[in-house]
């Protein structure tokens, strides 16, 4: 690297593009808009997304577990063809004297069965997998080792992103190439490193220059492991930095209100009309919970609990606590049905607890408004549920100690924000008056979140587990079958609807489409009461188009058990609870995702009888729709079903824009860095525990980066 030896010159990194030798105004405007390039900066951490070496041959046992392609000389030993859930593919096992690997092809068989040839040296290359203990290739490029000898070799080059266009205006791989070698002779690939002394050496990273360097151009694979190691580890763990410090500031200046004791709500709760025995889960949580409330700190804790794990009993015990001490409650649901079912599971309870508490919709009348709207600001109603007509201005409390968020992730951040803001003594003209005190607040999910999108989305956020069933839940039995096991699968609605069961029948569609062949709701529903006719039984409809009174008189029906069968759309996803239907047929399920066809499940099996999924397709299934099938039909655990939807689908599309946004990773990746982002989070707990200000001489680098990044409000885009 012959610029490490130079002189450091000095180069403002936020300098535009446009002043960059080779690149001038035209080409500054296309790369701004087709790759979000305004800067030296951006141009730097523009990481190349693949290389191609045909100058190193490698030896299989020197064969590393990274992003590049390589080239390796070797014989096929034997060819054998691996049947799999689709056709077959072809294997050869290709050996060098240290050791053999797999060639793999998907198609061509025939072809390459008749033109390749056993024990004859080959050049093949491409890009290694790891699985089982061993590298395999998939359709490597091949070429006779003499051919080879006489052809030309370029370098080991980077592969860029890039877009049409630019293709299209000259601005090609190799002028990428030429422009980004000019930043490095402008900078003399000097730039100042961003982690401290401790951190590089007990990790054994090398400096942020070698990085970048060996990002861009690697003198050899191990270098570009290193390289590819320290600036992933660099971007997952200034997320982390600033999520603890986050929590930390959040917990040192926001002060919470007091909840000096647990009182007479609570012990009587507890102690006389507790329907069940807690699990050891659930108590772990409420000592977590009262914990934080007794702290002199806001609670911000976010409730992860699976469907049926009894995360509304741990919400009411902790509600009880803030009456206890004197303050109001309120819990907050994304849907108007999952309101009333919250509030008829505790109207129950707080009728015994003689507690005032009421529900407020959209549907709730002027009258019905008006009351409790004055019985809230004079404190005689107690806890209050409700949809987002909460945050109305209308709606203000007495003293509202604590609020309870339910499913957030529907809730945009300005919703949560408002809720926040109407605890004790608000000043509604200011954000917050000075002596305002916001009420602690606890975010619960059905949703499981993997623990890697748990750490960087909810980083800034307590984390509390509820991750056992509730003693006497029995595990649903899950299972797969095809539109020609109909006549069975409607013979095993019928028995157990004569044992005195309930059945859910749900489509993903409304009407019929053109372009997508799959059972719609009204077709199904006219099939059902064919092969279901009254009087005999009773059908209930339900979707996202009716009214909302007719809609709850469906749902009602079912409640009561006046319908055996519930016809639905995913409307019924959340907030239906009825104990004694025991059968979810989910139609066309290929069409649902991973969490929606868990969230469904999880509307049976709420009672002591065994409790059945039936996940009904055609035998059209792509390779994702047959992994997300055999994944529900394999485990009822809601995290481990997170954990493949996570890798089926990324973080973005689980998270939706608004939370994944708030990544934006350029290089390291949440499902194959797992392991780095564990340890990126402790080294940088562990800095934060030991110097919250990040004030010591050997953590000044920390800092000055964790300033620039504060400044430009992008992980990479602090000043080098």
């Amino acid at each position: 690297m012959k610029w490490l030896n130079f002189a450091f010159m000095s180069v403002n990194l936020q300098t535009p593009i446009d002043y960059l030798k080779g690149v001038g105004p035209n080409r500054a405007e296309l790369l701004r808009k087709e790759l979000g390039i305004h800067t030296y900066q951006d141009l730097i951490n523009l990481f190349p997304n693949r290389y191609l070496d045909r100058t190193t041959y490698y030896k299989i046992n020197q064969l590393q577990q990274n992003s590049a392609e390589v080239q390796v000389i070797g014989q096929i030993i034997k060819f054998e063809e691996v049947a799999q859930k689709r056709g077959k593919r072809l294997v050869a096992t290709f050996q060098d004297d240290t050791g053999t690997m797999e060639l793999v092809w998907f198609r061509g068989h025939k072809w390459i069965r008749e033109n390749l040839k056993r024990n004859t040296p080959y050049v093949v290359f491409g890009k290694t997998n790891w699985f089982n203990g061993k590298f395999s290739m998939p359709h490597p490029d091949m070429e006779l080792l003499k051919d080879h000898e006489k052809s030309l070799q370029s370098a080991m080059q980077p592969i860029y992103p890039s877009t049409e266009k630019l293709t299209n205006k000259g601005i090609s791989n190799r002028v990428l190439i030429k422009i980004i070698q000019q930043l490095f002779t402008e900078t003399k690939g000097q730039f100042t490193e961003t982690l401290s002394p401790e951190l590089l050496e007990n990790l054994h990273l090398v400096s942020k220059s070698q990085a970048l360097f060996n990002v861009h151009f690697p003198q050899n694979q191990e270098l570009l492991t290193k390289a590819q190691y320290r600036l992933k580890f660099e971007e997952l763990f200034y997320i982390q930095l600033q999520l603890i410090l986050k929590n930390l500031i959040h917990k040192s200046k926001i002060k919470g209100l007091p909840f000096h004791h647990v009182g007479d709500y609570f012990n009587t709760f507890f102690n006389t009309h507790l329907p069940f025995e807690l699990t050891q889960a659930q108590k772990r949580v409420l000592k977590e919970i009262r914990t934080d409330l007794g702290s002199q700190a806001q609670m911000n804790r976010l409730l992860q609990g699976d469907v049926g794990s009894g995360k509304t009993i741990v919400a009411f015990m902790s509600m009880l606590m803030a009456l206890d001490n004197g303050f109001q409650a309120c819990l907050m649901a994304p849907t108007e049905i999952l309101s009333v079912q919250h509030y008829n599971g505790l109207i129950e309870w707080c009728n015994k607890l003689n507690i005032s508490i009421k529900i407020l919709t959209g549907s709730s009348n002027t009258s019905e408004r008006k009351e409790i709207h004055e019985n809230l600001e004079n404190g005689q109603l107690q806890i209050l549920i409700g949809t987002h007509a909460l945050l109305e201005d209308t709606v203000k409390f007495k003293n509202l100690g604590l609020a309870i968020i339910d499913e957030q992730h529907r809730f945009g951040v300005a919703q949560r924000s408002k809720l926040w803001h109407k605890g004790p003594n608000q000043n509604p003209e200011k954000a917050l008056a000075q002596n305002a005190v916001p009420p602690h607040i606890l975010i619960m999910t059905a949703t499981p979140i993997p623990r890697t999108l748990a750490m960087s989305v909810y980083g800034d956020l307590d984390i509390s587990l509820i991750d056992e069933l509730p003693p006497g839940r029995q595990a649903i039995k899950t299972v797969h079958r095809y539109d020609k096991n109909r006549l069975k699968v409607f013979r095993f609605i019928r028995d157990e609807i004569e044992k005195g069961r309930q059945i859910y029948v749900v489509y993903p569609l409304i009407q019929e489409s053109e372009k997508m062949d799959y059972k719609d709701l009204m077709d199904g529903y006219a099939s059902i009461e064919r092969d279901f006719p009254k009087p005999k039984y009773q059908i209930s409809i339900v979707h996202g188009k009716m009214k909302a009174a007719d809609k709850d008189y469906e749902m009602q029906r079912f409640v009561k058990g006046e319908t055996q069968i519930m016809v639905a759309t995913t409307v019924i996803e959340v907030g239906v609870n009825v104990p004694n239907a025991s059968v979810m047929v989910i139609e066309s399920a290929e069409r649902f995702g991973l969490s929606q066809l868990h969230q469904l499940r999880g509307r049976v099996g709420r009672g002591a009888e065994q409790s059945y999924c039936i996940l009904m397709t055609s035998h059209k299934l792509s390779n994702d729709s047959k992994t997300r099938l055999e994944t529900m039909v394999r485990t009822n655990d809601g995290f481990e079903i997170a954990e493949v939807d996570l890798k089926l689908r990324g973080p973005g599309d689980i998270m939706g824009t608004q939370q994944s946004g708030v990544l934006n990773l350029k290089i390291a990746d949440l499902i194959k860095d797992n392991d780095i982002l564990k340890s990126a989070r402790y080294y940088a707990k562990q800095i934060l525990n030991n110097d919250p200000s990040l004030s010591s001489p050997s953590n000044k680098a920390i800092l000055n980066t964790y300033r620039q990044m504060a400044k430009y409000r992008n992980i990479w885009n602090y000043i080098s």
